[in-house]
């Protein structure tokens, strides 16, 4: 497994390269405004196959560039759950809202990922887990066997996701992290904001994590 790691547009967002360089196979992971080009870059000059955009969610720094990765990279086949489609479906709402200084093409996914799901990267494996709270339709990717969580906005930076939004749930964020955070100590956590860490570094160290453990 490589992973490679931009970072930029407007909520200084993070997206992630995860290569099986054995098959040369790569998928990004989510696709903030302009952040993705360099990673796509990278993804040519190694001689890998982009052939997945994965989303964690739909909010509009982790969806931007959506088209910029299958301009690309034709047949890479963008995923997301069914409760998040909307947003990608009607990504003007967002632009709206949060009065963006640039348009998010609408389209439909490719396919719609579900809890317990396992998904594919060449060789290495991959299980979809649901963790409502900062999304309705939010989702982890778990990579059991490399220990590496990519964790989108749910645990970011020495922090939790945002629960103001219209469709947040800080009581579903709480119960999403309790879960992740039965995963091994040791596992990588690919946040969508901030620095990656370990889920035994945001236990030591993440106050509002502690205080959500504490409480459960």
């Amino acid at each position: 497994m490589k992973i490679l790691m931009n970072t930029g547009g407007l909520a200084q967002t993070n997206c992630f390269l995860i290569a099986d360089e054995a098959t040369k196979q790569a998928v990004l992971f989510d696709a903030p405004d302009s952040t993705v080009l360099p990673l796509m870059g990278q993804a040519r000059a190694r001689g890998w196959e982009v052939v997945g955009l994965w989303l964690t969610h739909g909010h509009f720094d982790h969806i931007a560039d959506h088209e910029v990765v299958t301009a690309h990279f034709p047949s890479a086949k963008v995923i997301i759950h069914h409760l998040e489609q909307p947003k990608l479906q009607q990504a003007g709402v967002q632009s709206r809202m949060f009065q963006l200084p640039f348009t998010i093409p609408p389209r439909s996914a490719d396919e719609l990922i579900e809890d317990g799901q396992t998904l594919a990267v060449g060789s290495l494996s991959c299980k979809v887990m649901v963790t409502p709270g900062h999304a309705p339709g939010h989702v982890a990717f778990h990579f059991e066997k490399e220990e590496v969580l990519v964790g989108g906005d749910l645990i970011i930076g020495g922090s939790i996701g945002r629960t103001d939004l219209p469709d947040s749930n800080h009581a579903d964020l709480e119960r999403s992290i309790r879960t992740i955070m039965r995963l091994p100590p040791s596992t990588r956590l690919l946040p969508g904001h901030g620095q990656p860490s370990t889920l035994a570094d945001e236990r030591a160290s993440n106050l509002f994590v502690q205080q959500i453990l504490a409480a459960g």
